[in-house]
């Protein structure tokens, strides 16, 4: 009888505190994929052109980017189902397909400007054609979405989040110092002016970014179909405790490591490119070019081969973030657990959004400019994506029994709220 059937089977039972590799999935994958070419360069930026004087920005928005990841993560492992999936169910068409449509439209500019410095960093690095390089590195990226087994995917995934240490590594092979750096991430140095909100906003925009929610989501959901006795948590309450602590050990880990990356990026930039009056960085590439007269080619091999890597671990979260929402919207079978002949469209979605992003390196359009204004756009485009998610997440609906406590609550909605008022200080501060 089904009653008789243990709640876990003997090959797959857990500890009672798991193992971290183990517990470590999503959401250090997420993180990980947060610190991508195109982040790489919006860091880079910062650090190059205010010094020191942006990495508070990293340690404040820590806290901010684990709540809406965590409350992102609890969504799809509650209700089975993705971001777009809840809203929907629960919102009006309009609302949803304007959200998605702007998700695909940041998704395929990330996509390609990520091509685009990894081409560029290969280049750099061994000379030869970067368009080349940049349709083999797409191609790469689809053959092992579409191919790969999930579980084999995702442990290739973990280990490439081992390229991120490249930017630690950076940080100690340069001089820094560590008593100004100490100082500038307690004390905030704001200055109320175009550029320095813009940086923030982009880099508000790329830290907390509706893409990472979408795809933690949807990585719930996959684990769910993929661990044996696993349910979604409105089917099987009794996991929710296990779960939920899975879960926010998986998210703070993933989202600081991610935050600790980008501030290291700040602070070799900073420590270097500004301390040298190298002030106009535009690509994560640039940065690496720049970096060898001043900081020496083991800092500048070490950069440009961690722009490789990174990039081909954020790939497959952009193109498989669009892919899950559009899937989602229109009801179609989704998931890189599922067999090709499955899930067609889901991984025709993949290979369509990297084909763009392939092209926009061969188009007249600045992939680069692009990047950094899709950057600030996901910044705005972000409030009405968290704002729906909260209120989602305290739908009894939607989470049933297991609506988002009143801590998690309110750090969520004050991640909202500071996203929301640094778009209206981009806005307020536009033009003067």
């Amino acid at each position: 009888m089904a009653d008789a059937t243990p709640k876990r089977h003997p090959a797959v039972k857990q500890p009672e505190v798991p193992p971290l590799l183990q517990v470590l999935g999503p959401g250090l994958i997420t993180g990980a994929s947060d610190d991508d070419p195109s982040g790489i360069a919006t860091y880079s930026q910062a650090g190059a052109q205010f010094g020191f004087g942006l990495s508070w920005v990293m340690l404040f928005s820590w806290p901010l980017m684990c709540a809406i990841q965590e409350i992102s993560a609890r969504i799809g492992r509650v209700t089975g189902r993705g971001i777009a999936g809840n809203l929907r169910r629960h919102y009006p068409n309009p609302v949803v397909y304007s959200i998605v449509g702007l998700l695909l439209i940041a998704n395929v500019i990330n996509i390609g400007a990520d091509l685009g410095a990894m081409g560029a960093a290969l280049k750099l690095l061994i000379g030869g054609p970067q368009l080349v390089y940049v349709a083999l590195f797409g191609l790469i990226s689809v053959l092992l979405e579409v191919f790969s087994r999930y579980s084999r995917y995702v442990s290739l995934l973990k280990w490439l989040t081992l390229s991120l240490f490249a930017y630690v590594g950076v940080a100690f092979v340069v001089k820094m110092p560590w008593a100004e750096v100490a100082r500038s991430l307690v004390v905030p140095q704001i200055t109320f002016t175009p550029t320095y909100m813009t940086v923030v906003v982009a880099i508000l925009g790329t830290t907390i970014s509706p893409y990472l929610f979408f795809w933690q989501a949807e990585e719930e959901v996959e684990e769910v179909k993929e661990r044996d006795q696993a349910k979604p948590l409105e089917r099987a309450p009794e996991q929710a405790t296990e779960e939920f602590r899975r879960i926010r050990v998986d998210t703070w880990i993933g989202m600081g490591f991610s935050n600790a990356v980008a501030l290291f990026i700040i602070l070799t930039t900073a420590a270097t490119l500004h301390a040298h009056g190298v002030t106009d960085i535009q690509t994560s590439a640039q940065a690496a070019e720049a970096l060898r007269p001043v900081a020496g080619p083991l800092a500048f091999a070490i950069f440009a081969i961690g722009i490789i890597g990174t990039g081909f671990l954020a790939l497959p979260v952009l193109a498989g973030s669009a892919a899950y929402a559009l899937g989602e919207t229109f009801g179609w079978h989704v998931g890189l657990s599922r067999k090709l002949s499955r899930a067609k469209a889901f991984y025709a979605t993949i290979a369509v959004a990297t084909l763009l992003g392939v092209l926009l390196n061969n188009s007249p359009i600045d992939p680069i400019k692009a990047l950094f204004w899709s950057a600030v756009i996901n910044g705005v485009v972000a409030v009405p994506v968290m704002a729906l998610m909260m209120h989602l997440s305290s739908h009894r609906a939607a989470m049933g029994d297991f609506n988002i406590g009143r801590g998690l609550k309110i750090v969520g909605w004050l991640s909202t709220t500071v996203m929301a008022l640094a778009a209206i200080g981009l806005f307020a501060t536009w033009g003067k």
